[in-house]
């Protein structure tokens, strides 16, 4: 055997791997008209123009304008006051009493009525199916009831001489409700008409929780029990968070909606609410309608208007801030 025999052969190097392929570029998507989203919407914007629009150009020109009764008739051109009229508003302490009359009102309701609510939707899944379905009709036809009638079935409930509650009442021992007048004084009434914007808003509150959840995983809640957690811990750590988008949204209406409550306390106050029933709504009413002054009415309303925008742009910076967790 040669020496050439004995030599290890060299080993042969290894393949080298073969890149793939590069991916095919993407074909360029073919953008359409950047003006579509605009087009679609411009029925409703028109729409919106034209039944807000006009209304609102209107006040904010009333706003800075002295209108009574000689320059609604047309015997006196409407004259330009610049920010008089907001300076006799704001320097008004009757106005101050009903801005904080209405925010403690509105506090109130909407504290209720989201309390409420998620105790009510809480309990509906607890229960079998056809207590759920009666509890649900019976929402639906509440949240369906024209005000007017549904304040007229409070002030039959709250009347002093055959009001219902106030029978039933006296059957309890030692009461004595029969002719006690609800109305008597203006924290006492105004908790009646608080029930009653309540007893209108629970429904909404309920249905649309009921529906958030439904979206809560079980096995979050299970797994949260597992790891020593109450009732109250599940709901607090687990439901609470979940639900946050939704119970955010529920309070800014409620909050919009509870500012801006006029029917309930005109037709309980028979057209006439009292100085201790006044909120904004009918404060402005009251001021452009029985006063004549338009100009100032207008001024309380376009106050009005801008507080609720502050709460709209609260409501924006929640909804934003929540988007940008998730």
């Amino acid at each position: 055997m040669s020496a050439a025999d004995t030599t290890t052969p060299a080993k042969a190097p290894p393949p080298t791997a073969v890149p793939p392929p590069p991916p095919p570029a993407p074909q360029s998507r073919k953008r359409g008209f950047s003006g579509t989203p605009w087009l679609l919407l411009a029925p409703c914007l028109l729409v919106l123009a034209l039944v807000m629009g006009y209304p609102l150009v209107r006040l904010v020109t009333l706003s800075f304008q002295k209108f009574g009764q000689s320059q609604l008739w047309g015997f006196l051109p409407a004259q330009w006051v610049g920010f008089d009229n907001f300076t006799g508003v704001l320097n008004d302490g009757e106005f101050w009493a009903v801005v904080v009359r209405t925010i403690v009102f509105a506090a109130g309701c909407v504290i209720f009525t989201m309390v409420g609510g998620m105790l009510v939707a809480l309990l509906l899944q607890r229960v079998s199916g056809w207590v759920k379905t009666l509890i649900n009709v019976a929402l639906v036809a509440s949240w369906g009831m024209p005000i007017i009638v549904a304040t007229t079935v409070f002030k039959w409930l709250f009347d002093a001489d055959y009001g219902v509650l106030n029978a039933l009442l006296s059957k309890l021992p030692g009461v004595d409700m029969i002719g006690h007048n609800w109305f008597a004084s203006g924290p006492q009434g105004l908790a009646v008409i608080m029930l009653l914007v309540v007893w209108g808003a629970v429904p909404f509150v309920v249905i649309t929780l009921s529906a958030g959840l439904t979206q809560v995983p079980a096995e979050l809640e299970e797994a949260a029990r597992l790891d020593g957690a109450g009732a109250w811990g599940v709901f607090r750590y687990v439901t609470l968070p979940i639900l946050k988008p939704i119970i955010v949204m529920l309070t800014t209406l409620s909050v919009i909606w509870d500012m801006g409550v006029f029917p309930q306390v005109f037709v309980m106050r028979n057209g006439h609410p009292e100085a201790e029933f006044q909120l904004l709504t009918t404060y402005s009413y009251d001021r452009a309608f029985v006063v004549n002054d338009y100009g100032q009415g207008s001024a309380i309303a376009l106050i009005t208007v801008l507080l609720l925008l502050g709460v709209v742009a609260v409501y924006m910076r929640q909804m934003l801030k929540i988007g940008e967790v998730e």
